[in-house]
């Protein structure tokens, strides 16, 4: 269940067929092919592919296209659901200052989430045109896709669409004869799951280490070598094509009452259910809809917890299912709405073991710079593995608690920390008996017989 892994070709597909996708209700998928090929230009030329950069190119002004989608409310579809339109009207542009870099994050490596990937391989000019609104909006001169290396296919894919892009004048001088000039490529990185954090990316794709920057300055102001530097995720720079073209209104009304976070959303499933895969729907829909969606657990199992939206979102339990995943509901819960792919746990599997498993993860792509992070989750790894064979002692599950308690918000320079905090916290809460049971002695007894508390 780590990042590092390559996961299977038909958790990548859109499970919804085209009769079902419509432009009206279907902004990221409805171009899609049934059979997953190729979104060729020609394609989505035909599909009204290019029609919003020709237009706002030639008609709007950067601070239209910021307005536009300030109205909309894009969260950020990374998992941090920060605003796209504010983050862009924090850019440092126009004047005397200098055209810097719009970058994508497209190091897709948080467990779980596979819906950047989809977008990447089956429609790569959608996320092309996204990328061409979001530089002429921030004045950008370059763009860079930071592309998890071992999304191979996907690098093809992408360098393959933007040559073709160059060759038709969508990339380059002079773009759709407005007199902006933009062009971009893609960059690999190396496998490395705290370039999510958007300086940390910075830091890696200048050629440095991947450790995260203190702010302030924030990269709006200096970013890329020094420049005022953009980071968008590619789900989220995939929704401005389809805002700027049929308005904010639209947007926000594509979440019916379900939600006051407008817009549709790229969910999906994954771990032990019939239909691992993923479908666009209102922002706001429930986990219930989305199992159904996924034909239920495998196996006639029952569902003991599920993770909203990727390893480091809180665990909810069977009860939470109707509650809206959008930006705020599940914090109510303890979790958060993250990717908004969901896990699902089934009865017969350990939590002890899972948790061991996740922090394991994190443990191992931690950069080292807080101590909090560097120190304290391997730690925590050593505690479960003990609880794990039914080594623990009177303690742990106490000094587990204040080991994700140090990890909290605000208390590191990124989120990596937290992210491994919550998941960590709620199994802690919801399922506290399962850590007990691998407490076999007080603390500075010598040990016996283990306990075997289960496995994954």
């Amino acid at each position: 269940m780590t990042g590092r892994n390559h996961r299977p070709v038909y958790y990548s597909r859109i499970l919804q067929s085209a009769n079902e996708r419509r432009a009206e209700t279907h902004p990221l998928t409805w171009r899609l092919n049934d059979d997953g090929s190729l979104v060729g230009l020609q394609d989505y030329l035909a599909k009204e592919g290019y029609r919003a950069v020709k237009t706002v190119l030639n008609e709007w002004s950067g601070q239209d296209v910021i307005a536009a989608m300030k109205e909309a409310n894009v969260g950020g579809r990374g998992g941090a659901g920060f605003s796209a339109g504010l983050k862009w009207s924090l850019t440092l542009q126009g004047g005397d200052m200098p055209r810097g870099y719009l970058v994508c994050n497209a190091d897709e490596m948080e467990p779980g989430t596979f819906k950047d990937r989809l977008l990447m391989e089956q429609q790569p000019h959608l996320l092309i045109e996204g990328m061409i609104l979001a530089a002429y909006a921030n004045n950008s001169k370059f763009g860079y896709i930071f592309l998890r290396g071992e999304y191979v296919e996907s690098a093809r894919v992408l360098d393959q669409a933007l040559r073709q892009a160059r060759e038709a004048g969508w990339l380059g001088d002079n773009i759709a004869g407005s007199g902006f000039d933009f062009d971009m490529v893609v960059h690999t990185g190396a496998g490395r799951y705290i370039c999510g954090e958007e300086t940390a990316l910075i830091n890696s794709l200048e050629g440095k280490r991947a450790n995260p920057r203190a702010k302030p300055p924030f990269p709006g102001q200096s970013g890329a070598w020094g420049k005022p530097t953009v980071v968008n995720n590619v789900e989220t720079l995939c929704n401005t094509p389809a805002i700027l073209l049929y308005g904010s209104d639209w947007y926000q009304q594509l979440s019916g009452d379900r939600t006051d976070d407008g817009g549709s959303k790229l969910y999906g499933a994954s771990g032990l259910v019939n239909r691992p895969g993923l479908w666009e729907l209102p922002m706001g829909t429930t986990g219930e809809e989305i199992l159904e969606l996924a034909g239920g657990i495998r196996n006639n199992r029952t569902l003991k917890a599920w993770l909203p939206g990727g390893a480091s979102t809180g665990f909810l339990l069977p009860q939470h299912l109707t509650i809206p995943l959008d930006f705020k509901n599940p914090g109510s819960e303890g979790s958060r709405l993250g990717t908004g792919l969901l896990t699902v746990v089934t009865e017969d599997q350990s939590m002890v073991s899972l948790m061991r498993n996740l922090e394991q993860f994190f443990a191992r792509e931690s950069c080292g710079w807080c101590t909090p992070c560097r120190d304290g989750l391997p730690w925590t790894v050593k505690l479960l593995q003990a609880i794990e064979n039914g080594e623990g002692e009177e303690g742990d599950i106490e000094m587990l608690e204040k080991l994700a308690a140090d990890c909290g918000p605000s208390l590191t320079f990124c989120a990596h920390a937290p992210g491994a905090a919550m998941p960590l916290e709620t199994a802690l809460r919801h399922f506290r008996a399962e850590f007990e049971q691998g407490i076999s002695r007080p603390r500075g007894v010598a040990h016996a017989d283990p306990i075997p508390v289960g496995s994954v």
